[in-house]
């Protein structure tokens, strides 16, 4: 592993055993071995130089065309970015990544780079461009910004990159875009997926990640290349590395972007108040890194607050294995020996056993508070060490705990319930420091989110806007609200959500708090941000386990002084707050082993799982669209439901529809909602009300369900117009995109 942090700095770094390491270096070489014994000698030769600094060319023609298969990748990559919520995500050859058998390689990055380029060089009206290129710590990942770089600069792009193309947050990248008003940005993560995988997340110039439309400008020219490379040959050039249009040094004069960050933070999460706060809180709070990208970038933040002496950290080193955590040697399902990766999602119980916080936290005392990043930092996951007296306690309200021996447990909040905690803390400080009725105040989130948040805005006074899952979601509606301000700013802003609701949010709104069941929240702070040229917004684009790292250290030293567990503050905010869905289930269904060295074996079980996949959203997509489209009634809808799934009761099933991206069942106190990934063959299944047994039957049954259509179904759903529901589910996802009201 890179050394990633100075030994000599005054931060108290919680050491890792030497056996951990042995360990993670036994598993990175056993998974190297397979990877370099399933690439044949062709492919193990790069398709363009590697060390050269100075310019060259690259010469594209129909015979390397046919050679390299580049007609396959790219009807692929096209077909992932029509569906893809978070960045055109997939494995690599993460020791060849010129590899063209997997979808992320360097062939595929240059090609979407230029295509990026001559769009957005199409769209400039001769001005010269300003972007920044970032990444997290996966392997392969500075190559890939430097080929960014490169071909930017050589279409006389300016690129901003941090220096020695160093690692930087996902959110910090976005950040910078808008408060230094770039013309956009991209960055080289695939969040908390497994170790093998990456991806290119595309950011526009408003820090926000590209929607459909977008990315569907820079796919078609990519094939308008690859025909003309067919017909006449392609040119594609690559700047010399100390090109000027390359700037290593304007971040670096920003402190990594911390400076400007800070001065955000203090608008917001890091008033007077909470850091009064967090300065007095004993025992420290621990900061788990997972090897991701966020100690360098974050102690400096903690420093610049003047909280750091109460922090601790772990894993701080950048690792793309990330210590091990999430590895297997069997596969969960088949229980066959294999090198098998859960990835790196907290919210996922497997696998915060892995990350063994036992051994690695024995010596931090009971009420110790965890915060728990992804790898490119913008998703949070919160514990806490209880006694193990508290057992009876968290099953009721539904916690789930590991043990961690010596008459201790380790509480583990799922983003729905550590967020309902945050909006409640920061609306309650809010009011504390004299400003909450200073305007309205409102959330934006997805909908698999917890009903329980909500039940909370409607207690509060705060509306709630429920959009479909993706952080882009919640950044349109931001820019909505933005436009609305601006240009009447003395009116109500009004805007619609997914299910249809127009919602009124009031004179000159406030966001309280945006976020998703997956672990990524933003707030808004009370003053509108500036950017360097006057542009102002009401949040940030991207989500920010930054932000969310200070109002979680604030609340967890609230509940200090209080002599609270974080899981009796929520217990009281239940109570208070009369919440009747207290409990969520998620299900992910994984149909294959995205570890997988062989591409091939790969390919087929990917392919074979996307069927699975799509056959199980088609059952549920059928009933939504009929019932959008009255074809069917509520009756219907529930006789086919009784006799696909015999042992759960749907005599309170109130409404089906779609919701954007999935399809979204409402109960009485209850809401299930099933989706297809849009990175993968997985699928997701999300429950949230009054009985948490109740929420896992239905998650369980409607996540592993084959999709087979039952005669009530094809009774009332005609294959023909079955056949249609898709480009429908789509057209409806469009008109909500176009919505501006």
């Amino acid at each position: 592993m890179a050394h990633d942090h100075n030994k000599t700095d005054n931060f108290m770094i919680i050491p890792v055993d030497e056996s951990f390491i042995q360990q993670r270096n036994q598993t990175e070489r056993e998974l190297l071995s397979a990877v370099k014994a399933n690439t044949p000698q062709t492919w193990r030769t790069p398709l363009f130089p590697q060390d050269e600094t100075g310019e060259f060319s690259f010469f594209l023609d129909a015979g390397l065309i046919d050679r390299l298969n580049l007609w396959d990748w790219f009807r692929n990559y096209k077909r992932e970015s029509q569906a893809s919520t978070g960045g055109i995500r997939g494995p690599q050859n993460v020791l060849y990544p010129w590899d063209m058998r997997f979808p992320i390689n360097q062939m595929g990055v240059v090609l979407a780079t230029l295509g990026k380029s001559l769009v957005a060089n199409e769209n400039s009206k001769g001005r010269q461009l300003k972007k920044i290129a970032g990444c997290e710590v996966r392997y392969n990942s500075k190559k890939y910004v430097e080929l960014i770089s490169r071909i930017q600069a050589a279409q006389g792009i300016q690129t901003l990159v941090t220096r020695n193309l160093a690692p930087i947050p996902i959110w910090m990248v976005s950040f910078l875009i808008f408060i230094l008003d770039l013309d956009g940005g991209e960055h080289v993560t695939s969040s908390h997926s497994v170790s093998t995988k990456t991806a290119t997340k595309d950011l526009n110039n408003q820090g926000s990640q590209y929607l459909s439309e977008e990315s569907l400008q820079f796919v078609n020219k990519i094939e308008k290349i690859l025909k003309t490379a067919e017909s006449e040959g392609y040119s594609i050039q690559f700047s010399a590395l100390n090109d000027d249009n390359i700037d290593f040094s304007l971040i670096d004069r920003f402190d990594g972007g911390v400076s400007l960050y800070v001065d955000y933070l203090r608008n917001g999460v890091a008033n007077d108040a909470n850091l009064n706060l967090i300065r007095k809180m004993k025992p420290p709070i621990v900061i788990d890194c997972v090897g991701g990208c966020m100690y360098q970038t974050m102690r400096r933040i903690f420093e610049r607050l003047k909280v750091a002496d109460t922090l601790k950290w772990l894993h701080v080193e950048a690792d793309p294995l990330y210590y091990n955590i999430g590895k297997l040697d069997y596969n969960p399902k088949s229980g066959e020996t294999e090198y098998f990766d859960l990835g790196c999602d907290f919210s996922i119980l497997e696998v915060v056993k892995t990350a063994d916080y036992a051994t690695k936290l024995k010596n931090e005392p009971i009420g110790t508070v965890i915060e728990v990043t992804d790898p490119d930092g913008d998703r949070l996951i919160v514990c806490e060490i209880e006694p193990v007296d508290r057992k009876c306690i968290l099953e009721r309200i539904g916690i789930e705990f590991l043990d961690l021996g010596n008459g201790r447990i380790l509480s583990i909040f799922t983003p729905n319930q550590s967020f309902l905690m945050n909006m409640d803390f920061y609306a309650n400080q809010l009011k504390t420091i004299g400003v909450w009725e200073a305007h309205p105040r409102f959330i934006i989130k997805t909908t698999p989110s917890a009903i329980a948040w909500d039940e909370w805005a409607l207690r509060n006074g705060v509306s709630a806007v429920n959009v479909p899952v993706g952080f882009k979601e919640i950044a349109a509606v931001i820019k909505k609200v933005e436009r609305q301000m601006s240009n009447s700013p003395d009116e109500p802003v009004v805007v619609k959500d997914i299910f249809g609701e127009s919602i009124n949010l009031g004179v000159q709104p406030r966001l309280l708090f945006g976020g998703e069941e997956s672990g990524g929240m933003i707030t808004g702070p009370e003053e509108l941000i500036r950017s360097r040229n006057g542009r102002t917004g009401i949040a940030m684009r991207e989500k920010s386990a930054g932000e969310s790292m200070v109002l979680v250290a604030a609340l967890a030293a609230h509940c200090k002084a209080k002599r609270l567990h974080l899981s009796e503050y929520l217990e009281r905010l239940y109570t208070e707050n009369s919440i009747v869905g207290k409990y969520d289930i998620r299900e992910d269904v994984v149909y294959y082993n995205e570890s997988e060295p062989d591409p091939a074996k790969l390919k087929r079980a990917k392919l074979g799982g996307e069927m699975k996949r799509d056959r199980n959203d088609l059952f549920f997509l059928g009933l939504a669209i009929s019932r959008h489209e009255e074809r069917i009634g509520l009756n219907q809808v529930r006789v086919i439901l009784e006799e696909t799934f015999p042992s759960l009761d749907f005599s309170d099933l109130e409404g089906v529809r779609f919701v954007g991206d999935g399809t979204y069942f409402k109960f009485r106190g209850k809401f299930v909602e099933i989706r297809k990934s849009g990175t993968d063959a997985k699928t997701k299944a999300y429950a949230s009300g009054n009985d948490k047994r109740n929420c896992r039957q239905f998650a369980e049954a409607f996540g592993n369900y084959g999709g087979e259509l039952t005669a009530s179904y094809r009774t009332a759903i005609s294959d023909a117009y079955l056949s249609t529901v898709e480009e429908k589910a789509r057209e409806i996802y469009r008109q909500f995109q176009l919505e501006t009201v």
